[in-house]
Order: structure tokens, then sequence, then C-alpha cells
């Protein structure tokens, strides 16, 4: 029988007292520490949930159902540091300061009996332990759905589509292409030619560094996908360069138009549509 339940319950305030003043002292991200109100309303939350869990569930088993409503609340408690941008380490050590109270007050209990001690701090460790470990693994998971998300984002904000004039898109395109962002600018390209009704799309990439087999034939789909559409597509931003790079590896556009400048693809979009741009004489 361990005596930790029983530590935790009737030690609880000032295993609270203790264990707020260790968190204090233990350095925590710059500007995104939490306040002492909400942290000591955040500790006493987990400390109940620890002192239940222990009473009721198997100790030595953490995959019980009595432990459960102490890993939901720590999946909230990393989620929640993991979008204020708390490191994995700032996140576990919320749990791991929790060591230095618990084991003092083992230390205390078990002065006379060393091999009850030994015993007690181990049964602990393992306790806290898996628990820090679980909220690194939540934190992570977090992180890298943020980071999906502000990839996505990023990729759809990289992949504006303009409307030039009454039935004419452009779509600038700046960066690599691969089949990710492909996807993105042909689900943004064939929304914006529904939605406007547009006959001509023109695909800009003046700012794509370079253009080998792989980036042509990511632009030959978006091409058949708006044709599909009923939208003509012009290619315009073909710098002297990536000409010769596309000769050089026998890259073909097919009966795709292409301009040296979106300013020459426009002309030739308004020429499409019987339009003409004067000067006005005012």
């Amino acid at each position: 029988m361990t005596r930790i339940p029983a530590i935790l319950k009737q030690d609880e305030t000032d295993l609270l007292a203790d264990w707020l003043l260790t968190q204090k002292t233990v350095a925590g991200p710059k500007g995104r520490s939490k306040p002492e109100a909400e942290l000591r309303e955040q500790s006493r939350t987990f400390l109940n949930l620890l002192q239940e869990a222990a009473q009721t569930g198997d100790i030595t088993n953490l995959s019980t159902p009595g432990w459960k409503p102490v890993f939901d609340f720590l999946t909230s408690m990393s989620t929640e540091r993991a979008h204020l941008g708390y490191s994995p380490a700032e996140t576990a050590t919320f749990i791991l300061s929790l060591k230095a109270p618990l084991f003092q007050r083992l230390k205390s209990e078990f002065k006379n009996d060393p091999e009850g001690l030994a015993a007690e701090t181990w049964a602990a460790t393992q306790i806290l332990d898996q628990l820090g470990l679980f909220t690194i693994e939540v934190h992570q998971k977090s992180r890298e759905e943020i980071i999906v998300r502000q990839q996505q984002e990023m990729l759809e904000l990289s992949t504006p589509v303009i409307q030039l004039w009454n039935g004419i898109l452009a779509l600038p395109l700046i960066g690599t292409l691969d089949s990710n962002r492909t996807q993105v600018v042909m689900e943004t390209l064939l929304q914006r030619i529904v939605d406007t009704g547009s006959a001509i799309a023109i695909v800009d990439i003046t700012g794509v560094p370079t253009v080998d087999t792989l980036v042509a034939q990511h632009l030959m789909k978006t091409v058949a996908a708006a044709r599909l559409m009923g939208a003509d597509c012009l290619i315009s931003g073909i710098r002297p360069q990536i000409a010769q790079t596309m000769v050089h590896l026998g890259v073909a556009l097919g009966d795709v138009t292409t301009k040296a400048s979106l300013a020459d693809a426009f002309a030739a979009a308004l020429h499409k549509k019987r339009l003409m741009v004067v000067e006005s004489k005012a």
C-alpha cells in the first residue's frame, strides 16, 4: 500500500503553496507567464484530480479509467499552452516541478524507513514522469496541428486571384510550385472562375524562381482544370532564363498562350474579348 494518496490529501494546502513557489522559481516563457491567480487555480484543480485518481484508480497503472479526468485536464492544459507559445519543456515543467515538494513530504513521512522512502519516491517518480511525458506528446501534436494550419493559411494567402477586368482574372504565383500548392492554386482559381463567370485567366509566374519539368506539369494541370470550367488560360512571366531552361529540358506547354509579362498577357486577354484600352485625351 502506498502513502501517496494520503499525503496528497492531508498536505494539500501546504503542498499547493510549495508547488506554486517552485513553479515561480523555474524559468518560464518571457511575456507568456500565466497570472498568479490563474496558475493557482490550475494547480489546485490538478492536485484535486491527482488526489482523486490516486485514491480511486490503480496508482501503478495510469491507463485505468480512474485516471481519465487527469489526462483530460492535461490535454486541455497542454493544448492551451501550445497555443500560447510555451515550449514542450516549459509545459512539462508544470508537472515535473511537483516532484520537489512531494518528495520533501515523502522524506518527512518516511524519515525512519529508508526502504519505504525509496519505494514511495520511485512510485511518485513514475507517476509524475508519465504525466509529464504525456503533456509533451499533447503539446507536440498541438504544435504540429498549428503549423499545418498556418502552412495552409499561407498557401491560401500566397495564391490571390485578382479580377483585372470583367471576365479576366489574374493569378500571380510567388515561390515554388509543389503538389500541395498546385491543389490550392487550382481550387482557388476554379472557385473564382465560378464566382465571377470569367472566361480568361492569366497565370503569372514572374515570382516563380525556376520552371522545371515538374513545375511545368503543375502549370498544365492548372490550365487543364480551368479549361474544363470554360476559361481560357494564359501564362505570363516567361523570363529569358526560364525560356532557356524550358527549351533545354524539352518542356512544352502545348497550345497555351505565353507572354513575357503580365502587361502583355493582359493586352492579349483584352484582344481575345475584342476590347481595347486607349489613352484619354482629357
